[in-house]
């Protein structure tokens, strides 16, 4: 991870609540690759497994948590696949800021001891749902049992509207009990 990057994650962390210098950095880490954007998601516990979950698409995912602060934002590292990325996520709630990074392999394994006791594994499943792709995280390890389903939206309006199939149960989505940072601390 090159110094100029290592700057602009520290200037943007120390911003919090200085939106002109939030948009400063993030326009700096976009031209370096992250997106900028802002995730609209809610979590939901679920009665039952979907019929035919094993035969959608799958991946294991392993994530872990670099940095966590009391105002909501949160550095990840994760792997999935031959996938690598650094997410910057901001905020608590339903919707929340959020930038990611890709970084190569040896970036990774450079930053991931850093993570110790802060991590967790899960397999991942999308299904499609409507104009919606479900995400089924079936966790491993200390959270094994768990499972939660994931609907990220385009906008706030779309997330109220939001009709759940019956094979859910609770919407936790901001409950601290589901959180993927507390999870992997547990």
């Amino acid at each position: 991870m090159g110094f100029a990057f290592r700057c602009a994650l520290r200037l943007w962390l120390a911003s919090a609540g200085r939106t002109a210098k939030n948009r400063v950095v993030a326009r700096h880490l976009q031209s370096r690759n992250g997106k900028v954007s802002r995730e609209i998601e809610r979590k939901f516990l679920l009665k039952r497994l979907p019929p035919n979950l094993r035969h959608f698409h799958s991946r294991t995912i392993e994530q872990g948590y670099l940095s966590v602060k009391t105002d909501g934002t949160q550095i990840r590292l994760r792997k999935s696949g031959r996938h690598h990325s650094l997410t910057i996520k901001r905020g608590r709630g339903v919707s929340r800021q959020e930038i990611e990074v890709d970084l190569t392999r040896d970036q990774f394994e450079e930053l991931w001891p850093a993570t110790a006791g802060r991590r967790l594994t899960k397999t991942r499943y999308d299904v499609p749902f409507g104009k919606h792709t479900i995400e089924i995280d079936v966790y491993r390890g200390r959270n094994e049992g768990l499972v939660v389903a994931e609907v990220e939206f385009r906008d706030e309006r779309g997330c109220r509207r939001f009709q759940p199939p019956d094979w859910f149960a609770a919407d936790v989505s901001g409950k601290s009990r589901y959180i993927n940072v507390r999870l992997a601390r547990e």
